[in-house]
């Protein structure tokens, strides 16, 4: 399997690659890691005209929190930051690195939880989280998880930067809010404040058929419980559930103002059973994933409410 021919373009620096992505639009593809990228284009699933390598530059890995800054003017959209505090990733940070970083397991354990189940070693070796969320695989872990994170994508051009919430990023199968010429730059996960962090727990369960393979379901969930146990609020979200990872706000909204019990829990994973619409595959029927997402739901709430808040 070969590529199509394609011209290649090693970028020196963050503005060369947003010039090259303004001059060649469309046809122009970033590289990052290429687990996803390569093997399409030796399909020829894919077939750019120009590829711009991004590994050249340095400065767009990182884990760091910060006050996030920057988010943009005019009409390119002022996005909503009641918390400034951030946990700030860069889009070429590999997925080795989010796996093993100490500063994620401490602050976003829930992103922490997923790592390892993303793929195999040596893809988590070279992908990046950027490529990921651009690639926009709806079967991918990273979406559904940066949903319930309420995490936002700064995406950078020649004409400015702006901020995309994660519930308007992801538009439909393998397609984002980006524009041609834009390029996503990092990723800013609001943290909690410390009497919400003490009080949220989260869990990332998925059911596939080999270690390492697409997952058939899988779901992240968050919930966070006042100090009389009742749930102020709660995220669902899944993969292969949809065209886009899909956030289950009327199964989550079955458990907030509540004292969670057996019933709720059964009634979140009924909602979520009809809420999503996964796409079935040769793997699983849609009326499997739909059963899977049930079951997930479950077993994952519990494993939360089973952890002493």
């Amino acid at each position: 399997m070969k590529p199509a021919a394609f011209k290649y373009i090693a970028a020196q620096s963050l503005e060369h690659a947003l010039t090259l992505k303004a001059e060649y639009g469309d046809e122009a593809k970033f590289l990052a890691g290429g687990q996803s990228l390569v093997p399409a284009m030796n399909l020829r699933v894919a077939k750019p005209g120009v590829l711009v390598d991004l590994n050249p530059i340095t400065g767009l890995g990182f884990v760091e929190s910060r006050i996030k800054a920057g988010l943009g003017i005019g009409n390119w959209g002022l996005a909503r930051d009641d918390n400034p505090q951030s946990l700030i990733l860069g889009a070429m940070t590999r997925y080795r690195t989010l796996e093993r970083s100490a500063e994620i397991a401490a602050q976003c354990p829930l992103l922490h939880e997923t790592m390892p189940h993303v793929a195999h070693p040596q893809i988590r070796n070279r992908g990046t989280l950027g490529g990921n969320l651009a690639h926009a695989d709806p079967a991918s872990e990273l979406p559904a998880v940066m949903l319930v994170l309420n995490a936002q994508f700064k995406a950078q051009s020649v004409r400015g930067e702006r901020w995309i919430a994660a519930c308007d990023f992801f538009t439909t199968i393998f397609t984002t809010a980006l524009a041609t010429d834009e390029m996503l730059t990092e990723i800013a996960i609001p943290l909690p404040t410390n009497s919400d962090a003490s009080r949220t727990r989260t869990c990332f369960m998925e059911i596939a058929r080999r270690r390492g393979d697409y997952a058939m379901m899988g779901v992240a969930v968050s919930i966070t419980l006042n100090a009389a146990g009742v749930c102020t609020d709660a995220k669902l979200g899944y993969l292969n559930a949809g065209d886009t990872p899909v956030l289950a706000t009327q199964a989550a909204q079955a458990l907030i103002g509540q004292t969670i019990s057996d019933a709720h829990i059964q009634t979140a994973a009924a909602i979520a059973h009809d809420e999503i619409q996964p796409p079935g595959n040769m793997h699983a029927s849609v009326a499997f994933q739909r059963h899977l997402a049930g079951v997930l739901t479950r077993r994952a709430i519990k494993e939360i409410l089973d952890f002493r808040f």
